[in-house]
């Protein structure tokens, strides 16, 4: 029989103790990219994050200290690998691993972060691994580097045993963070209020009810955050901390919740203060972050509540700035329904329909042209929108603002007119329907018998004809411009039908090489074209005696005009 001495003993255990712990690295090594994943404090909160807490909880390290999370540890601490894997099973909460690795751990090692296992075990909830950590005399004191201690951590994410705990244990409870926040702070944000309930009437501590360093008192928070039963509690009689106060940037709670879309606290706000109309240092209502940010039901609850839409901010917007610029057209609606003012111009003279048609969003620029806008306002450089537009190769858009009769011959300070602008940018669609509308409107204006319905049953277009009805003689004036006229016939026509020097200049714009002149001339036949058939008038015979006015009877007699009574005049070439 094999007597063992107890030094033999010792070592047998050690040996044992050391095969263990080797065996279980391997272990956790296997499972660590999982468990690292699932303890990642990216994860532990699905909510938004907040000051102090935004780069703990959204860990905006960079992606590759997060992926290496396990060896992010301060380098001058020279840790020792067992007190890594120890960080990590508190992070897990493993508790064996943690009492069997404790013997000879530094408790208090710190990642780059300046996190021990404290900061991970709290922010888990992990009570157990809390406990063991207490036992060993962690630091509780102890702050990451944004100034966030492990008594943040429970309250923030509200875990009240965990809390006593700490506090039990020594945790200061008057601790803020790098911004001046402290756990009634954190527990406001995150609607834990058994955690205030215990700040309050256990550690009579309302003293907390503090502005941190953003000027954010806790309803402040909770109400930004979205806290309803926070503030229903806050509001109660025995704990009258509800306040309307502003913050460093002049917003109330109303800016607050407004501008995150909580409508439950939008509501509940309007229903127990005054406070309305205030603005922030940028001079925005509550209103006009909530359309800001589109919360369209928030809109309508301030709306509903008497907020005055027509306030105006410092840079001279009202809500239908934003919204028609970001294209929110139920909101544009909404408001134009509550008697926004629909042109206020903002301090780049800029109406909400200037910013619709900027930005492109044809069901605003629609709905405001229905509502009855200005549509000849001018910005800061006496332009119209459809100078803006003119050079954006937009047709949908230009068709629209020439369908609604914007005026053609404003100029901008440098003397131009839309179609000038169009010209000079090479848009050679946008010159031509801007001269058929210029053409369509001279007529129109000189010939005011004609019925109002005349186009009642082909809607007025400015666009390029596509019609197969149209087809034939739009063949004849591709044929007349690239194959019969001259050089300067084309413009000898246009001057015959009455084009003006500038519609001709634009025209001329395009260079398409020596022979642009085709170009030109097959351009001008198509707006004439358009103009003759909006007047009901036969393009064969106006063609006809268009020729015969330049002397180009040779021309014209190839021509053999077909007369269809009831029809459209078509013309054949001989």
């Amino acid at each position: 029989m094999v007597v063992w001495s107890d030094k033999d003993k010792r070592k047998k255990q050690t040996d044992r103790e050391t095969y263990q712990i080797l065996d279980m690295e391997r272990s956790l090594m296997e499972r660590m990219g999982a468990q690292l994943k699932e303890l990642n404090p990216n994860t532990l909160k699905n909510r938004k994050a907040v000051k102090g807490f935004t780069d703990f909880l959204k860990n905006k390290e960079t992606e590759e200290t997060d992926r290496n999370d396990i060896n992010s540890y301060n380098s001058k601490e020279m840790l020792l690998e067992i007190e890594k894997e120890y960080i990590e099973a508190a992070k897990r909460n493993d508790v064996q691993t943690m009492n069997l690795l404790g013997r000879a751990v530094n408790v208090n090692a710190k990642n780059l972060h300046d996190r021990t296992a404290l900061h991970y075990a709290v922010a888990g909830k992990h009570i157990e691994a809390v406990q063991i950590l207490l036992k060993r005399r962690a630091n509780l004191n102890q702050k990451d580097k944004h100034g966030v201690t492990s008594i943040h951590l429970a309250a923030w994410f509200g875990s009240l045993p965990i809390l006593k705990l700490l506090v039990l244990g020594g945790a200061d409870p008057n601790v803020e963070n790098a911004l001046g926040m402290n756990i009634m702070h954190c527990a406001a944000i995150n609607n834990h209020t058994d955690i205030v309930t215990y700040i309050i009437n256990d550690l009579i501590m309302k003293q907390l009810d503090k502005e941190d360093l953003s000027g954010h008192r806790p309803f402040t928070l909770a109400a930004e955050h979205g806290a309803l039963e926070m503030l229903q509690m806050l509001m109660e009689e025995v704990y009258n901390m509800a306040t309307m106060e502003e913050d460093q940037n002049g917003n109330t709670p109303l800016h607050l919740a407004a501008s995150n879309g909580h409508l439950d606290v939008v509501q509940l706000l309007l229903n127990h203060f005054d406070t309305r109309d205030e603005v922030n240092t940028a001079g925005e209502t509550a209103l006009y972050l909530a359309t800001e940010a589109a919360h369209e039901d928030c809109v309508q609850a301030l709306l509903e509540g008497g907020c005055n839409p027509n306030i105006v901010t410092m840079n001279q917007s009202n809500p239908l700035h934003p919204a028609s610029e970001m294209g929110h057209t139920s909101l544009v609606r909404l408001l134009i329904e509550n008697s926004t003012q629909m042109d206020l111009q903002n301090q780049h003279h800029q109406a909400p329909l200037y910013l619709a048609v900027k930005n492109c969003h044809i069901p605003v620029i629609h709905t405001l042209l229905e509502a009855g806008c200005n549509i000849n306002i001018t910005d800061h450089r006496s332009q119209t929108v459809l100078h803006v537009v003119a050079e954006m190769a937009r047709v949908d858009i230009v068709e629209m603002l020439l369908k609604a009769g914007i005026d053609l011959t404003v100029q901008d300070k440098q003397g131009k007119t839309a179609l000038a602008v169009a010209a000079r940018a090479g848009e050679v669609i946008i010159v031509d329907m801007i001269i058929k509308a210029e053409r369509y409107f001279t007529w129109k204006t000189a010939n005011t018998e004609f019925n109002e319905n005349l186009h009642s049953q082909s809607p007025l277009k400015f666009k390029l004809d596509h019609r197969s009805e149209s087809k034939q003689i739009r063949a004849t004036a591709w044929h007349l411009a690239y194959r019969l006229l001259k050089p300067r016939d084309w413009k000898s026509l246009a001057t015959h039908w009455h084009f003006t020097e500038q519609q001709v200049a634009a025209i001329e714009e395009q260079w398409t090489g020596q022979q642009s002149y085709q170009d030109h001339g097959n351009r001008m036949l198509l707006i004439w074209l358009h103009g003759v058939e909006l007047a009901q008038r036969s393009p064969a015979k106006e063609l006809y005696e268009g020729l015969l006015a330049i002397d180009k009877k040779t021309v014209a007699d190839k021509i053999r005009i077909h007369k269809d009574e009831g029809d459209i005049k078509k013309c054949i070439l001989s």
